[in-house]
């Protein structure tokens, strides 16, 4: 398999996943593996304003928890049953005494650290849905540190498939459960993707 075979297959494995088996713990020295990847991503400006807050005590997990939205689509759903929540978070936070606004460094550093935790059989859901406040206060973040999303993380107790649209513009491309609570991920076809 080329290098370029084996990113492609790492992205495809590289899926939102929301329910993890909670007995099996992160050793902290991989969380911290995770965010040194970041270290050699691009940065606008070569500043580098992005501060990761790693959350991996049980206490911690458990007052992080109550302030995120999961899944927009599974409007019936709260989130993860007790047994099945994340094990860790990180907490990517923008350094605002160094900047306003950390142009594209956030998306690229959290697809650099999902590729990390995927290749280590770790998963989780990048989260922009939350109460930033509760979370500052949660974790006594000081001021300065703006939280601008929320990494979940631990070994996945659930299967995401990908699954192609009908390649139509209009296709469905909402995530949903199938009949045997496997979490299907629609994506558009290559052909729809590039303008000819």
């Amino acid at each position: 398999m080329t290098r370029f075979e084996e990113l492609k297959e790492l992205l495809r494995s590289n899926r939102s996943y929301r329910r993890f088996d909670e007995s099996r713990k992160i050793d902290y020295s991989l969380l911290e593996a995770m965010v040194e990847l970041t270290r050699y991503c691009a940065s606008g400006r070569n500043l580098q304003p992005l501060r990761y807050r790693i959350v991996s005590t049980e206490e911690e997990c458990r007052r992080v928890f109550p302030a995120l939205k999961w899944a927009g689509y599974y409007q019936d759903w709260d989130g993860p049953e007790e047994g099945e929540r994340p094990v860790a978070y990180l907490v990517q936070c923008l350094d605002t005494e160094l900047t306003a606004n950390c142009l594209c460094d956030d998306g690229l550093q959290l697809e650099a650290i999902t590729l990390g935790a995927s290749a280590l059989g770790i998963h989780g859901t990048i989260i922009k849905a939350f109460n930033a406040e509760e979370v500052k206060n949660a974790l006594a973040l000081p001021d300065r540190y703006k939280p601008l999303y929320i990494l979940s993380l631990g070994y996945p107790a659930e299967t995401v498939l990908i699954e192609d649209t009908d390649g139509t513009t209009d296709a469905d491309i909402r995530y949903h459960r199938d009949e045997e609570e496997r979490h299907i991920v629609p994506k558009r076809p290559l052909k729809e993707l590039i303008i000819r």
